[in-house]
């Protein structure tokens, strides 16, 4: 019996039915929404995405060669927490690049066996709580980022690799903790130096 995941895969163009998590334009990066929605992409070997001499990139859908790129930007006083997730079969991993510079790869997996029903995860928070999906966290400052990725490893069929796999991301922002100036800090550490002064004087007598 196949998996799921297969069968989607195989179905080219039947992505249209499993509805991206936050649908993306061919014509436009998705912009990501810092409300926590996941937001999916896929990688398809037999396509090779426009523009790219890298067949392993991530892409719009399985018969759409367009690249999937996700943008955002961070406001001045708030940070940004990002996590890239697996959800092709278990020990998938993605490199993670913002303005087309590498910034890390998602972590090791447990291989799953792509012959088995249920291998591949279709719900992103289920995938996140079990640990043999490979993911990975980044902290962004403020700014603008434009991310995008591609596979770096792909569990194997038959002794070859897939090459084909889907994921997804997932943005929140908070508001930077309050950290005192550098002048109130000075401040209260004279006050401090003065209680301790005080309290030693004391004992001493």
């Amino acid at each position: 019996m196949t998996s799921n995941f297969i069968s989607r895969a195989i179905a080219v163009g039947a992505f249209s039915a499993f509805t991206l998590a936050v649908g993306l334009s061919s014509a436009q990066a998705a912009t990501l929404a810092a409300d926590g929605s996941w937001y999916e992409f896929l990688v398809n070997a037999e396509l090779t995405p426009v523009n790219s001499p890298n067949s392993l990139d991530w892409l719009v859908g399985f018969d759409d060669p367009s690249p999937a790129h996700f943008t955002f930007t961070i406001d001045a006083g708030f940070v940004g927490s990002l996590t890239v997730l697996d959800t092709g079969i278990s020990g998938d991993r993605f490199i993670v690049k913002n303005m087309g510079a590498a910034i890390g790869e998602t972590s090791v997996g447990v291989d799953g066996d792509p012959l088995l029903e249920g291998s591949s995860i279709a719900d992103f928070n289920t995938a996140l709580a079990n640990p043999d999906f490979s993911r990975a966290v980044y902290t962004l400052e403020a700014g603008s980022y434009d991310i995008s990725g591609g596979l770096s490893y792909s569990v194997k069929l038959d002794g070859s690799p897939m090459n084909v796999s889907t994921g997804g991301l997932q943005l929140t922002v908070a508001a930077v903790s309050a950290v005192p100036e550098s002048s109130t800090l000075a401040s209260l550490l004279a006050g401090l130096s003065l209680l301790s002064l005080a309290l030693r004087r004391k004992s001493a007598k």
